[in-house]
């Protein structure tokens, strides 16, 4: 008797090399496969562990031929202590109220957005986006997505979290927030809600993306720390040493940048 796989094979592609968006003249590669059906949710969990990330109903990760500088980056959240710039983030936003609400996208989020990008990202590809664009960021998902809106006292929106669930976590997916309190570390503060949500959920990590710190953009996330990365497919400590030599080369801290 011969016993036949219900299960499809799973599908994997690499891209066509193209401009690296963070690091300048250096080409970046993906690997990108579906998530899809009935196997989505553990599919997701198991590549979220491996270093890959979600976008719409496919996960990638890079495969540059000449480069390793993105890092699968995680927190481990119980052994998470905020540096005495997060406690002052913490304690400037004390007053934001947050709520999950699910994935479904709204013109007052959409309002939000356009002007963080405009203002944190002109000139890149998300800063020309329309509502249906941003829709289906937000509402093209195999998996369980939710949102978090923090508001001020007066029912503001001030900064919104698209955040993945997983088995062993939260994956911070986009974050954004009002350009004009820009001094209030709102991205640091999301971050550190998400975190403390995190460890309230009784889950071990929050997952941050990529990890490069060689750029101003994607270095800040060591911030956080303890921090762990993944290299040749095993998470490990990130070793201080790492990243507090080049701390004073990028921007101050407290200063968001998105979750890639």
């Amino acid at each position: 008797m011969t016993y036949t796989s219900p299960r499809h094979p799973q599908l994997f592609y690499t891209t066509a090399p193209m401009p690296c968006p963070y690091l300048a003249g250096r080409m970046e590669r993906k690997v990108v496969t579906e998530i899809g059906g009935p196997d989505a949710v553990p599919f997701h969990n198991r590549l979220s562990r491996a270093g890959f990330r979600r976008s719409h109903t496919i996960a990638y990760a890079p495969v540059c031929a000449s480069c390793t500088a993105c890092t699968p980056i995680r927190v481990p959240v119980a052994r998470f202590t905020p540096s005495r710039t997060q406690q002052r983030a913490l304690r400037r936003n004390a007053m934001l109220h947050a709520a999950r609400v699910p994935p479904t996208a709204t013109p007052e989020q959409f309002t939000l957005f356009s002007a963080y990008q405009q203002t944190r990202h002109e000139g890149g590809d998300m800063a020309s986006m329309t509502f249906p664009d941003y829709r289906t960021m937000i509402e093209d998902t195999p998996i369980e997505t939710f949102m978090i809106e923090f508001r001020d006292t007066e029912g503001k929106l001030a900064c919104v979290a698209l955040v993945d669930q997983l088995d062993d976590g939260l994956s911070a997916v986009y974050d954004f927030y009002d350009p004009a309190l820009q001094k209030r570390s709102l991205g640091t503060f999301a971050v550190m809600h998400l975190i403390d949500y995190t460890r309230t959920l009784g889950l071990p990590y929050l997952y941050l993306g990529y990890w490069i710190s060689e750029s101003r953009k994607m270095a800040y996330k060591a911030r956080f720390r303890p921090a762990q990365i993944m290299t040749r497919g095993v998470w490990h400590d990130l070793d201080p040493a790492h990243y507090e030599a080049r701390e004073s080369a990028f921007l101050p801290d407290g200063l968001f940048r998105p979750v890639e």
